[in-house]
């Protein structure tokens, strides 16, 4: 079974757009919405969906927490209840569903090797792209996957993208709370947890397409915030728990 986790923050203009998308693809999936206490009425609208579709989830959070710890619940909502995938996806219409049923077939590749374990919907690959940036965020995009790769040691090429697909045995293994971001750097901080792991991981061209309704999150204190962290993992490694 499939569970596709969205975190929403004000995305009533586009969640139910991006609900017939998945269900129109992958017609037998769980849909999983962790919202974050959206003033525009994105969890009631949620609410009423799950009333009549037994497919659709709802976790409401008491504010705004950040789109990493948003992720982290979706996440560990899916290993708790025994998917074997999670997807997670933008609410805002940026990661097409059209994408969905090649993240989901490139878990089960054909060449005979080790499964793999973390499909990457990727900008950054032969085939994929941007549409709608300007110059300047395509470059501040292309300059930080290159910085993470190269001070993280990762071979994936789009680090920064939210579009993935998770296996939740691979999920089993990790102790969550040694991941740090709560932002936007979650997503380069999960894949250096799993590289510890020796775990595989495939990339799959996808094309970005920049939001046409609702406002960006990410501001530039963010992402000082991210890297920050980011160098700070690299120089030090991951913190220890209890």
């Amino acid at each position: 079974m499939i569970l596709v986790a969205v975190a929403t923050y004000n995305e009533i203009e586009n969640l139910p757009t991006l609900v017939e998308g998945i269900f129109a693809l992958l017609p037998d999936c769980h849909l999983l919405v962790v919202d974050d206490n959206s003033p525009d009425g994105t969890g009631k609208w949620c609410d009423d969906l799950a009333e009549r579709d037994d497919r659709v989830r709802c976790l409401h959070r008491k504010g705004k927490l950040g789109l990493g710890s948003a992720t982290v619940a979706g996440l560990e909502y899916a290993v708790q209840n025994g998917y074997e995938y999670v997807i997670t996806m933008d609410a805002d219409l940026s990661h097409p569903p059209r994408y969905l049923p090649s993240l989901v077939q490139s878990m089960s590749p054909n060449d005979g090797g080790e499964p793999v374990s973390v499909a990457i919907g990727s900008r950054y690959v032969p085939g994929g792209g941007v549409e709608g940036w300007p110059l300047n965020r395509r470059i501040m995009s292309r300059a930080l996957n290159t910085y993470v790769r190269w001070v993280l040691r990762l071979r994936t090429h789009d680090n920064s993208g939210a579009f993935r697909c998770y296996r939740c045995k691979t999920l089993e293994r990790l102790d969550f709370r040694q991941i740090e971001s709560r932002g936007y750097s979650f997503f380069e901080e999960i894949l250096y947890h799993l590289k510890r792991l020796g775990v595989r991981f495939v990339e799959i061209p996808i094309i970005f397409v920049d939001r046409e309704h609702g406002n960006s999150k990410i501001d530039r204190s963010e992402a000082v915030a991210a890297l920050k962290i980011l160098t700070r993992l690299a120089l030090f490694g991951p913190r220890s728990t209890p």
